[in-house]
């Protein structure tokens, strides 16, 4: 099968590999209908994170169940599913909590590539969520926005306590953090501030409910956010990147009691104590559990309330993936949807 695989920094290349097979009796074969590239992929491709061998990409995926191992019992083969980039087993107490990503018997699902034409998804039945019959081809990029952005931008509203009546600021404009704006839509926000200096990004801002756009960052951005809200900061704020710039710039946006909700990628983020002690903020984020939010995402988008596939700006055959990262790099792309 065809595959993107990194080699360095700024090399992608798509190439023969093996086509996956079942490892363990709980796994699933997909042949998958469409993957991406996600923000996060630029770590490596930019040489902040270190890549030490030829590495598949890809962890955003959505397609046909091929074929399962004995003891999957609620996915079966020619369905159309969604999942997580983490398989989890949606059993273990970690799970039920609420916290899939974090399962006891956590598996990264891009260790096998999903930027491919077949994908193995081990934890199938913890992992993937099947339609209810196969979507209409043009809902296939909404769903999978669902399978990370989406739902990684939605925990980012929850964790920072999203709700009616709440002034919510968004840092970063990436797909995350759009998405994130959407979110705090649905979940009922009176004030969505979206940070952003693109005016592309902006536009879709707008278009997914953002009331007010901030051009600032930084310290500027902070005495903005203070400016507009009678020098209280915001209720929620969500943090989409992972720098320390915009952790900070998330930390002192947010009022005393208020929540920030950090779903960006942490790259070298040191917090000072004392400022966070005294800043009285409540903090929660990490990896999303994205398939505790799966079932209500996967039914809004095929009841055709939210269109999360916006944020796809660039669609790509997957022999041009590495276009794809390139357009993203250079920020002439919001993100780039891949096709096998």
């Amino acid at each position: 099968m065809r595959q993107a695989v990194m080699y360095a920094p700024g090399d992608v290349r798509v190439e023969q590999r093996d086509k996956p097979t079942l490892q363990h009796p709980t796994d699933a074969i997909i042949k998958v209908s469409a993957a991406c590239v996600c923000g996060s992929d630029l770590w490596p491709y930019r040489g902040i994170q270190k890549v030490d061998e030829p590495t598949p990409m890809g962890h955003e995926y959505v397609g046909i169940v091929e074929e399962v191992g004995t003891e999957v019992t609620t996915i079966r083969p020619g369905q159309f599913v969604v999942g997580s980039f983490m398989a989890s087993d949606n059993t273990c107490e970690i799970c039920l909590d609420g916290y899939q990503s974090r399962c006891i018997h956590v598996e990264p699902v891009g260790a096998g590539g999903a930027q491919a034409e077949y994908l193995r998804v081990p934890l199938a039945d913890g992992t993937l969520v099947a339609t209810p019959s196969l979507p209409d081809e043009d809902l296939i990029p909404s769903l999978l926005a669902a399978s990370d952005v989406l739902g990684t931008g939605w925990f980012g509203a929850v964790a920072a306590e999203v709700g009616p009546g709440k002034t919510v600021v968004v840092v970063g404009d990436g797909a995350v953090g759009l998405l994130a704006v959407l979110a705090a839509k649905q979940l009922g926000a009176e004030r969505i501030i979206a940070m952003s200096r693109h005016a592309d990004r902006q536009k879709l801002a707008l278009e997914y409910g953002a009331t007010d756009i901030v051009t600032e960052r930084g310290d500027e951005g902070v005495a903005k956010i203070k400016e507009m809200t009678g020098g209280y900061g915001a209720h929620s704020v969500i943090e989409a990147v992972g720098t320390q710039e915009s952790m900070m710039q998330a930390i002192r946006c947010t009022r005393p009691g208020g929540h920030v909700g950090y779903v960006g990628v942490a790259h070298e983020v040191e917090l000072p104590g004392l400022e966070l002690f005294f800043a009285e903020v409540h903090l929660l984020g990490g990896p999303a559990p994205v398939r505790r939010f799966l079932p209500e995402l996967i039914d809004l988008i095929l009841r055709r309330e939210i269109d999360p596939g916006k944020v796809f700006d660039l669609e790509l055959s997957l022999d041009d993936a590495a276009q794809g990262y390139t357009a993203m790099d250079e920020r002439r792309a919001v993100k780039a949807l891949l096709r096998p």
